[in-house]
């Protein structure tokens, strides 16, 4: 008898070592970038290497701006990737916080929105814009809507009743819509995030002879990674010093291919930041009157 006892308690601490080697699971939500074939292209080998990186089992879940509050208000994500704005408001609303913050581009961690025109359009001035038309970013956009709309309205221009009409294009790549609706005279001027310029700049989609920059917002953290106050600091830092650590050296097994993790995810590495680094974004929030300080 007390061997059989022995045996079974061997039996049930071999079952609890194993399932006490079951890695954690993690949701982490993407908002959906240019498109959803795009945004899973760029971010499925990140978050296969988050899995390999950290030991825990990372899975993504790919959001429209929209549905991403939601989402994460239901409990349904652990970790997020969003935009600036986005987060700002998981922060205010929720208590997200900050993990890392994505480095791309010339400023880095960080980028600015401009308002532009057709160098031969006769614009020169932010005054020159009122009646005319103006074509946005979507309205979540830091760069292509919020930044914009805060510097109208700090040089006196009311984009509600000053502008002759603004739009804002419907679909997937808004951002290169916006900026190709300027260049062939769909609008006469628009918001565009000036990372997205020097990327169609440097594909050769464009020239930087076909505008004039009318203003540049401050710079201001651009796509960032959050965690939920709910996760364990343990797992929040592993995540955090694996992002930092990444390299353009580094790779990772996804979909039968070995792939550069930041090579495919368009990315130069990850920073680390402080929530404070996002006031600018409250502030133009604030004055914009847009998530989360909307008013109606």
């Amino acid at each position: 008898m007390l061997r059989r006892l022995g045996v079974l308690g061997l039996a049930l601490l071999a079952l609890a070592t194993g399932a006490c080697r079951e890695p954690r699971t993690f949701r982490i939500g993407y908002m959906i970038c240019n498109s959803r074939a795009e945004t899973e292209a760029r971010f499925g080998p990140l978050t296969a290497y988050l899995s390999e990186a950290t030991g825990a089992r990372f899975v993504p879940v790919y959001l429209d701006t929209v549905d991403v509050e939601d989402a994460y208000v239901r409990g349904d994500l652990d970790f997020t990737h969003t935009n600036s704005a986005l987060y700002v408001t998981l922060r205010e609303r929720h208590g997200l916080r900050v993990v890392a913050a994505d480095r791309r581009g010339a400023f880095g961690a960080r980028t600015l929105g401009a308002i532009i025109a057709r160098r031969d359009s006769g614009i020169r001035t932010l005054a020159d814009l009122k009646g005319k038309r103006f074509v946005f970013g979507p309205q979540w956009a830091p760069f292509g809507f919020l930044a914009q709309y805060a510097l109208l309205l700090e040089n006196g221009i009311d984009p509600e009743t000053d502008l002759g009409y603004y739009a804002i294009p419907h679909g997937s790549w808004k951002h290169e819509k916006v900026i190709y609706a300027v260049l062939y005279g769909a609008f006469d001027a628009g918001a565009a995030p000036m990372i997205d310029l020097e990327e169609m700049t440097a594909e050769g989609k464009v020239s930087p002879d076909d505008f004039v920059i009318l203003a540049k917002s401050e710079l201001a953290p651009y796509c960032t990674v959050g965690a939920r106050p709910e996760v364990p600091r343990e797992w929040v830092d592993r995540v955090r010093e694996a992002l930092l650590g990444l390299t353009p050296e580094t790779t990772v097994e996804w979909a039968g291919e070995r792939l550069r993790v930041l090579g495919r995810a368009g990315l130069s590495g990850f920073e680390a930041v402080t929530d404070s680094d996002y006031d600018r974004i409250r502030q133009w929030a604030r004055r914009a009157k847009l998530p989360p300080y909307e008013e109606y």
